[in-house]
């Protein structure tokens, strides 16, 4: 386990070298607006921001969501923290803030669907033993779903209180407002949030196919979607990615629909076929919408990944460095065993998928009846053992299962899906109902079935706590004790040198994770970004990775100096990298892109006469020498200074 910042490091630079890749941006722009002379004179300079990316002007708060940044300067700025706490331990403080409202979100979400707080302590226990899987704060703490994440547990926590049916009418607007401004925050925190509600947008369209009582309540959530977009879209600086997302799509397709709808009886032969045609015409009518916007609104949406989508499920194939070196990244690749084998020893994933079944198996029966024309009760009672009426558990249901199919194909996507896992398997073994429907279906005689549901939705939790307590937190407090400072003497040495030698208007390349380094530590102007939403910026990581390929001294300045380039830096991890998955080394992956060797039967290979730029520079023979002069060097990373040259010799 590794929390960094607790131990005081020796100065700030060490502390800053522990934000890695595009942390280390979102971590620099928050130090560039607390150096401002004025908020506004820090927003402009973001948006209008020609200082970070050489012969590049960019908006750095659209194109980044920067929006938890320019929150926490405020906040910095207004408390009078800067006589208090360093910046650094502040920012720090808030997200860490954040991830305590997201386990008290997830407390307050399993105590509404079990009745009992005895969940929500079971929630909190499954997901801190299951921090791996369920949070990524421990090792990338600016990332933008640490910031977005719990306000969206905020917004299922009211939505769940909003769809319970005995819910009185103070409580039912209090969770709407609740539901509707943290819809709107964590549409503004995260750039790919509205593909999460969308989601969400299926599971209530699912729930209201299914429970027509709820249709009303359904459709004032699907309002308060529209409403986050229409302000969302303005306040982002006009964000064509809103408009032609599916969200809007699906949400309009289903309001047009609702209003063409007929009032027919229920449980007829027609109102059947009704539903079947209504179900279809949402379908068609939200791709043909999508479609039309897409046409008419001009937009950036991220074309790549849907090239990536293509190859990943085996559609197309590729040599491109780009798509290849995402197929690489782990959290784009299926999850491992591992990631089961964690969670069934926190016995979590055994519970969730009883508790899944038998919900999922109650709701069926209830489709089932609707499907035959028998009506649902008012009121469901604890006698009944009818779990799966209750539409806050419908939706739960459905949703875990869509993110859980895309945390299966993606593991990245674990972090949305496990937390949910904890908060669905803990509210359902401590909720009666749940074991009433399981003995209601075994027919218990010996002993009264609601009785044993009681007896069962205390003990069983109170065995698991005990259980947990005895294994996992001794373990826990080892690992507290044992936390280290994320600690790189070469990278301090590196920013240092760069600090104190290098000329203000020198412009670096190197790898984009390096980059966003050196923009953070130094403030220097970089060639490239570890950010992977814009199509500009990942053409500049590939063609700056070209120094890592069989290709000549001459291709690699011109490329370089193309982007005003003034200074190199070769890493000994690439260029000697020793990959554990085959092919996935980005040399590897640099070869099979320029044809360098064969990937695939029936391929053509185009020898190269030269040996690997990043080996051959070292050397300092010519022609290297004649383009690139070594100025520092340590055991990682090899400066070179790019010379201006006159003319090409052959």
């Amino acid at each position: 386990m590794t929390l960094q910042f607790l131990k005081e490091p020796q100065n700030e630079l060490e502390r800053e070298i522990t934000f890695q890749g595009d942390s280390a941006i979102y971590y620099s722009y928050y130090k560039d607006m607390l150096r401002a002379p004025s908020f506004e004179r820090g927003v402009y300079e973001l948006i209008h921001n020609n200082k970070t990316v050489s012969l590049k002007t960019i908006n750095a708060v659209q194109q980044m969501s920067l929006y938890p940044e320019l929150i926490a300067s405020v906040l910095y700025q207004a408390t009078g923290s800067n006589e208090i706490i360093e910046p650094v331990y502040f920012y720090i403080g808030i997200v860490f803030g954040l991830q305590g409202i997201y386990v008290t979100a997830l407390f307050v979400t399993s105590w509404l669907m079990s009745g009992t707080w005895l969940a929500g302590m079971l929630t909190v226990a499954w997901f801190i033993i299951n921090r791996v899987d369920t949070t990524r704060i421990e090792y990338s703490i600016p990332l933008r779903e640490n910031w977005a994440l719990p306000y969206f547990a905020c917004q299922v926590a009211a939505l769940t209180g909003y769809l319970k049916s005995n819910l009185n009418t103070y409580g039912e607007r209090f969770c709407y407002l609740l539901m509707s401004a943290s819809t709107y925050t964590f549409m503004m925190m995260w750039e790919y949030s509205h593909y999460l509600l969308f989601l969400q947008a299926i599971s209530l369209f699912l729930l209201d196919s299914f429970s027509l009582e709820q249709s009303d309540k359904v459709h004032e959530v699907y309002k308060t979607y529209i409403f986050s977009l229409f302000l969302g879209y303005l306040l982002q600086f006009e964000n064509s990615a809103l408009l032609v997302s599916p969200l809007l799509s699906l949400v309009v397709a289903l309001v047009l629909i609702k209003c063409l709808q007929l009032n027919v009886k229920k449980g007829t032969f027609v109102a059947k076929i009704m539903k079947v045609i209504n179900f279809y015409l949402v379908c068609t009518l939200t791709v043909t919408l999508n479609i039309i916007m897409k046409t008419f609104v001009p937009h950036k949406e991220n074309g790549h990944m849907l090239k990536f989508l293509e190859v990943k499920f085996g559609l197309n194939m590729t040599k491109n460095f780009t798509m290849n070196w995402l197929l690489c990244q782990k959290f784009l690749q299926a999850p491992s065993q591992d990631l089961f084998l964690r969670l069934t020893q926190s016995s979590l994933l055994p519970f969730y998928i009883l508790v899944l079944i038998i919900c999922f198996l109650s709701m069926m029966q209830v489709i089932l009846r609707r499907i035959n024309g028998k009506s649902l009760k008012e009121t469901v009672t604890l006698e009944d053992g009818r779990i799966g009426e209750r539409p806050e558990i419908i939706y739960h249901v459905i949703h875990t299962i869509l993110l859980g199919s895309l945390a299966m194909v993606l593991e990245g996507l674990k972090y949305l899906w496990t937390p949910y896992v904890c908060m669905l398997a803990a509210s359902g073994v401590c909720s009666p109902e749940l074991w009433t429907t399981l003995f209601k279906w075994l027919r218990l005689r010996t002993v009264h079935p609601v009785l044993l549901a009681f007896i069962l939705s205390m003990a069983v939790p109170t065995i698991i706590g005990l259980s947990l307590w005895k294994e996992f937190f001794p373990r826990l407090m080892t690992e507290l004790t044992e936390l280290q400072e994320f600690y790189d003497p070469d990278t301090v040495e590196l920013m240092t040198w760069i600090k104190r030698q290098a000329p203000v208007a020198a412009v670096f390349a190197g790898s984009p994770q390096l980059m966003g380094v050196i923009k953070l530590c130094t403030g220097w102007m970089v060639t490239s970004l570890p950010l992977y939403s814009d199509d500009d910026l990942l053409k500049r990581n590939e063609n700056i990775y070209q120094i890592y390929s069989k290709r000549s001294a001459e291709d690699i300045y011109k490329i370089l100096t193309s982007y005003k380039a003034n200074y190199l830096i070769v890493e000994d991890a690439i260029c000697n990298e020793v990959g554990t998955m085959r092919g996935c080394r980005v040399k590897d992956l640099l070869d099979i892109a320029n044809g360098h060797v064969v990937c695939e039967e029936g391929g053509k290979l185009t020898y190269s006469k030269y040996g690997r730029f990043c080996h051959e520079v070292k050397i300092n023979y010519s022609p290297y020498v004649n383009y690139f002069t070594r100025v520092y060097w340590n055991r990682s990373y090899f400066v070179y200074k790019i010379n201006t040259v006159i003319s090409f010799q052959s």
